[in-house]
């Protein structure tokens, strides 16, 4: 938001927003300073959640995919998705004969982050299910799919072990790691449609 005052943006567009279920709906706090600040500067505020993520060809998954090379599989000329609002997407790892620790070494570089693994760094990656952000509760959907590896943004306790019994792989690659892809491919297609659009991403490093 500060960014977009600095730039005289008109709006912003964002993946996360900010009326969630089972969250206080009032407008007071932090969410009542930033709102009040985007209606000083006149600036609107866009957000694109789970149709974002779900987007087949610049969601959040879609572009994970070409990020880290993944190679998609499909059906019936879709991507091949499961789970819980069909977000989970499965295909098959960079390359052939991937050792876990490989395929680890693999996402940092490209995300330029650390991601945490859990399991056995010798084991043989080939099936890969994905799911940007805070997917860990649908490892297990993953696991019974018939993935070798599972990619998601975070971690919660369980997910230790449900990798350990199963001997799934589990990366745990960030949250905004793996989430700030979606709306750079939306940028591209804005651009394409309205060239006369001033479009710029800004990325605010988070650790989570």
């Amino acid at each position: 938001m500060e960014q977009a005052i600095e730039k005289q943006a008109d709006a912003i567009i964002v993946h996360h927003g900010w009326f969630w279920k089972n969250e206080d709906t009032r407008i007071i706090n932090a969410k009542y300073q930033r709102l009040a600040k985007l209606i000083k500067h006149d600036i609107n505020l866009i957000a694109y959640h789970l149709p974002l993520d779900a987007h087949p060809l610049w969601g959040n998954n879609a572009m994970l995919s070409q990020v880290l090379g993944l190679h998609v599989n499909y059906v019936d000329n879709k991507p091949h998705t499961f789970g819980r609002d069909n977000l989970i997407w499965l295909g098959q790892a960079p390359q052939e004969e991937m050792t876990a620790q490989e395929f680890a070494e693999h996402i940092r570089v490209a995300l330029g982050r650390e991601p945490l693994f859990i399991g056995d760094s010798t084991q043989k990656i080939s099936t890969v299910a994905w799911c940007t952000g805070g997917a860990q509760g649908m490892f297990e959907e993953a696991v019974l799919a018939g993935a070798d590896a599972y990619i998601t943004g975070e971690a919660s306790e369980p997910v230790f072990h449900l990798a350990r019994e199963y001997g799934v792989a589990y990366y745990g690659a960030g949250h905004h790691a793996t989430e700030r892809y979606g709306v750079q491919g939306l940028m591209g297609v804005m651009q394409k449609q309205f060239p006369g659009l001033t479009l710029e991403f800004v990325n605010i490093e988070n650790p989570v």
